[in-house]
């Protein structure tokens, strides 16, 4: 069952939508920096009330994924998101590239074994989705691959064909799927790397092979208009937000993700009749215990 929370950032489910057309900047009439943060701690404290539902209703998962260009602020705004949440029933995955484990299966394998079981919230930070974006940006990485009479023509079909199924399997079976593509622009990810390069404690974060592939800034955008176009669906939808503003980002997305899990028909459990009629012997022998 689809619960794809309203949203003007929610990527239309008519495959028509252009990367172009998007926002990397909030609207003019957006909160200040001050109202943003209040809202976003808003956002947080509805999320920690309802992960505690989640949890005890134990029939959902739900299962956030995270994409984007370098340097769009992924880590932080799952930190800053989900800061209030129970670690108990809550897990993040990053997925950098593949191990050679990882490559003696299908490329669904390793994100398989990261998904969250009933009544937690997991986080993909980068997942599934690569497989469309960067090995279609750089096609040589499908030769380390190994998989037999692959054809470069017709393997991005397929992937996207196999993404939908499985999207679709997850969410028959109780998994609730909301998918981020945080919308950096050039010109922001280029004073990102500058200011990472003049901190010393950020320096780490750079790295050379951030330079060439900035140079496949046009190929990257082509690719993830292809991927939010043809894999945003009601029982799986992409959420495309301006990421250059990082507060109005990460409120935006807390809000989006409270929205969705408030729209889930949880309950709390409730003892049965038996149980309940035990309760006053449970408690009377409570109070007697010394």
């Amino acid at each position: 069952m689809p619960y794809a929370a309203e949203s003007p950032y929610r990527v239309p489910f008519d495959k028509k939508f252009r990367i172009a057309d998007a926002r990397t900047k909030p609207p003019k009439d957006a909160p200040k920096k001050k109202a943003l943060e209040e809202e976003l701690a808003h956002h947080v404290d509805r999320l920690a009330k309802i992960q505690r539902k989640l949890y005890a209703d134990d029939r959902f998962s739900v299962l956030a994924v995270f994409q984007a260009m370098d340097a769009a602020g992924k880590d932080s705004t799952i930190r800053k998101v989900f800061s209030g949440v129970n670690p108990a029933g809550f897990q993040v995955t990053p997925f950098k590239k593949p191990s050679t484990k990882e490559l003696d299966h299908d490329f669904l394998w390793r994100t398989s074994l990261a998904l969250p079981e009933r009544g937690r919230i997991g986080v993909f930070n980068r997942s599934y989705y690569e497989e469309v974006l960067v090995v279609r940006v750089h096609p040589e990485i499908l030769t380390y691959q190994r998989i037999p009479n692959v054809d470069v023509k017709h393997v991005w079909k397929e992937r996207f064909e196999s993404i939908a199924d499985y999207e679709k399997h997850l969410a028959r079976n109780g998994t609730v799927i909301v998918k981020f593509f945080l919308n950096v622009s050039r010109e922001e990810q280029k004073n990102r790397f500058i200011a990472r390069l003049e901190d010393p404690k950020k320096n780490w974060k750079f790295a050379e092979s951030d330079l060439s592939e900035r140079g496949h800034w046009a190929a990257y955008q082509d690719a993830y208009q292809e991927v939010l176009s043809r894999t945003s669906f009601e029982h799986a939808p992409w959420y495309c937000i301006p990421a250059d503003d990082k507060p109005f980002m990460r409120r935006t997305v807390a809000q989006i993700l409270a929205d969705t899990i408030e729209g889930l028909p949880l309950r709390w459990p409730e003892l049965s009749k038996a149980d309940q009629e035990r309760v006053p012997e449970w408690r009377a022998a409570l109070e007697r215990d010394a």
